[in-house]
């Protein structure tokens, strides 16, 4: 027994020696790309950050913001009670779920986990039922698929209807299969408590669930609505260092030449799927960021679109490792654990990828088919929806970035006067 302890923390203590091997090599790699290619990575630094200003700030904040003071004010419990015969049947998880996905779906990554960890901070779900909900509630927004993805990169807005299709029933389907995750675990936990109620659904009864959170929250109203923003923008601060990191990281792993001795593994793993070798590169930088991937995956010049159809499909699913590490971040502050995040991520992308092959036919060909006017691309494309909320976004996008932070550095000086 002793000899068997003493074989296991000998083993602990090896693998912890590797980690930091393993990490400080990593560090080192950087730091010496870095020295060797120091204006592109510049050029990539600048890049992220410039996405992250004109974009992703502006239209990730008032997500943020709403949800935060939809939570202070007892909306989220009074949704959670109208919802609970819906999500409990399908996900097994309580009806304030049906926040989380419905914020997750509207406004795309990080939003879903972001909402996952309050709710879990607040003790309004389990820290199964968290990582349940975290597991299916990171998307895609619509802007992304339809304005950057769809209309911007492939010039094509019918394909964003196929993509959107997949990439939302996917994480259904992915949220339904999650519900058997942990049950083992949540039977030994709520052995011996009550059973989750199973009263009917009555406005009466969400109303004054609503009322009882709003009263229990003591902080008046100037406080709540400056709690909101600051959370939100500390969070979408943390989003943006890691998307000018990833940004750099993916440029460095191209100028060192390490990108095209691990597409040969991809290539290999295509080939199995009956898919264009062609795909192994953007693949590859896909896996790492979904924007730089689809961008590639368009600039190809292969024959079927629905293998690039497949492998965009797969990483809107996946996430990348960008989306991924900011979602670690988040969670980091609570007791969910990533690792049925990641799963999710990965069956996910399989789940889509799916998806698109057998919805190819009826949601795109047929669609094309059936196109009786000859409106070229171009044209469909500065018309559109999508493109135009883009645009605007990323001409409007930096003066509402640095109004807010302006905003969040008066409310954190006013607060440390107080203080004084």
């Amino acid at each position: 027994m002793y000899r068997a302890r003493l074989v296991q923390a000998g083993g602990f203590i090896l693998s912890q020696k590797i980690k930091s091997l393993l990490f400080a090599g990593i560090t080192v790699f950087i730091v010496f790309s870095l020295i060797k290619f120091p204006d592109d990575a510049l050029e990539a630094s600048i890049r992220g950050l410039n996405m992250w200003w004109e974009v992703v700030f502006p239209s990730l904040l008032p997500f943020f913001i709403m949800a935060e003071l939809l939570l202070a004010f007892g909306v989220v419990k009074f949704l959670g009670v109208l919802f609970e015969p819906i999500m409990r049947p399908l996900f097994k998880i309580p009806g304030v779920g049906s926040f989380g996905l419905i914020m997750g779906m509207a406004s795309g990554y990080p939003t879903g986990a972001k909402i996952a960890a309050r709710l879990r901070e607040e003790k309004q779900i389990s820290k199964i039922e968290a990582e349940r909900l975290v597991s299916f509630t990171n998307n895609s927004s619509p802007l992304f698929i339809f304005g950057a993805v769809s209309i911007g990169f492939f010039g094509d807005a019918k394909l964003g209807i196929l993509l959107a299709v997949c990439h939302y029933a996917g994480n259904i389907i992915v949220g339904i299969c999650m519900r058997f995750y942990g049950r083992k675990e949540e039977k030994s936990i709520i052995a011996g408590q009550s059973p989750p109620s199973k009263n009917k659904v009555s406005i009466v009864r969400a109303f004054k669930e609503m009322h009882r959170t709003r009263m229990n929250d003591k902080r008046p109203f100037g406080e709540v609505v400056g709690d909101a923003v600051l959370n939100s923008i500390k969070t979408l601060v943390m989003v943006g260092g890691f998307i000018i990191l990833f940004s750099v990281l993916i440029k460095l792993i191209f100028m060192t030449g390490v990108s095209p001795v691990i597409s040969i593994f991809f290539e290999q793993l295509l080939k199995l799927f009956a898919l264009p070798a062609e795909l192994a590169l953007p693949f590859f930088s896909g896996l790492f960021e979904i924007t730089i991937g689809a961008k590639l995956i368009s600039d190809l010049t292969i024959d079927t679109l629905l293998a690039e159809a497949i492998i965009v499909s797969f990483i809107l699913g996946f996430n990348g490792f960008s989306i991924q590490a900011q979602v670690a971040s988040i969670l980091s502050k609570t007791d969910i654990r990533f690792s049925p995040y990641f799963f999710s991520r990965i069956l996910h992308g399989i789940v889509g990828s799916v998806l698109t092959v057998i919805l190819f036919k009826p949601l795109y060909l047929n669609k094309q088919a059936f196109e009786l006017d000859d409106i070229p691309v171009s044209h469909e494309a500065k018309q559109n929806l999508w493109a135009v909320a883009l645009n605007t976004l990323e001409q409007i996008g930096p003066v509402i970035t640095i109004v807010f932070l302006g905003i969040a550095a008066m409310i954190l000086y006013k607060r440390t006067i107080k203080i004084r």
